[in-house]
């Protein structure tokens, strides 16, 4: 097994993690809240180092990521376990999963990264669990991505500490958070964790440098209230700033929200109008097939620039960084330096 990073050694072979934010105090033969960084002997080991169970070449647009190097492919990875056990999560049969799981196959990073060059892929994405608690194997492979020129990306919940999120600081371009809700009492309640741990690190992620954008799937009598989206809103426009994506998407039942109704399009509708005229230059609604929300406008004219549909791109008013009607920018990477 591969050593961990961001640990101590405490008493009688007690070690903590200090990569996520539960913080976990895990005894001799335990493992912490993710279910694969294992206490053996006193020393922390990464178990799911080099170790894949889901393998794919995606449009970027699929993350979702609208604003970073948009009509462009990524090779996407991901493994076993999660630090949070959302009821509505859309992964559980990965992200749920123990070490034994037959399926789990060797992938090193220079093998990954040689796939991600083959691939024709722009970026590497490390998504569909939880990539935060894999940290040791997408800082390895992502060192080496960005040598050679490949954007790389973070499809995560954000419940990552500051120590983590430092180290990451040199790889990491993209950091696609999902905020889930804006409320404390949901995280506790739905997905084991808490709200506060979230947001710092989607700040910090954006004083590192990074490109942020946020998720929310709307949750019917969950999260959807107006005053909590609102209060979202705000949020992201104090601390990440107006030119931020938002995407608000649409909940589908799953895993042990199986009783829910799906979200109300009508209901999405007036989220992204309401984050529109609060400030935010860039909402976006998901899982809705083919509506105009998804598209991209000049925040300065109204003007599509960007036209999805499904996963497909086409830019119609946009030139370098300039919308071709009025002259307005739009800002997103288009590029990785």
């Amino acid at each position: 097994m591969h050593e961990a990073r961001l640990y101590q050694k405490l008493e009688d072979n007690t070690i903590r993690c200090s990569l996520c934010a539960h913080r976990c105090t895990i005894r001799e033969g335990k493992q912490g809240v993710c279910g694969v960084r294992i206490n053996r002997g006193g020393t922390l080991y990464a178990a799911t180092f080099g170790k894949i169970i889901a393998e794919a070449v995606d449009p970027i647009e699929k993350k979702p990521l609208y604003h970073f190097l948009p009509g462009t492919l990524s090779y996407s990875l991901g493994t076993i376990g999660c630090n949070f056990h959302c009821e509505h999560c859309q992964n559980w049969h990965i992200s749920q999963q123990t070490l034994e799981m037959e399926a789990l196959r060797d992938l090193t990073p220079e093998q990954g990264v040689e796939r991600a060059i083959g691939s024709g892929s722009a970026s590497i994405a490390w998504t569909y669990n939880e990539p935060a608690i894999w940290h040791e194997y997408p800082l390895a492979m992502g060192t080496l991505a960005r040598k050679k020129n490949l954007g790389t990306v973070y499809v995560t919940n954000g419940y990552i500490t500051e120590e983590g999120l430092n180290e990451l600081a040199g790889m990491l371009n993209a950091f696609r958070v999902d905020i889930k809700s804006f409320s404390d009492t949901f995280y506790r309640k739905v997905c084991g964790g808490r709200l506060q741990p979230v947001l710092d690190a989607t700040a910090l992620a954006k004083e590192l440098g990074m490109h942020v954008e946020t998720v929310t799937l709307v949750i019917p009598g969950q999260n959807d209230s107006m005053e909590e989206m609102e209060a979202l809103i705000r949020w992201v426009l104090e601390n990440l700033g107006p030119d931020t994506p938002m995407h608000f998407t649409r909940f589908h039942p799953d895993y042990k929200m199986r009783e829910t109704r799906p979200t109300d399009i009508g209901k999405l509708e007036k989220i992204y109008e309401r984050a529109k005229e609060l400030g935010i230059h860039y909402p976006y609604l998901g899982n809705v097939g083919d509506h105009p929300y998804e598209n991209t406008y000049c925040p300065t004219c109204g003007s599509p620039v960007i036209e999805r549909s499904g996963y497909a791109v086409r830019v119609t008013g946009l030139k370098d960084h300039t919308c071709t009607e009025c002259g307005g920018r739009i800002e997103y990477v288009s590029e990785i330096r």
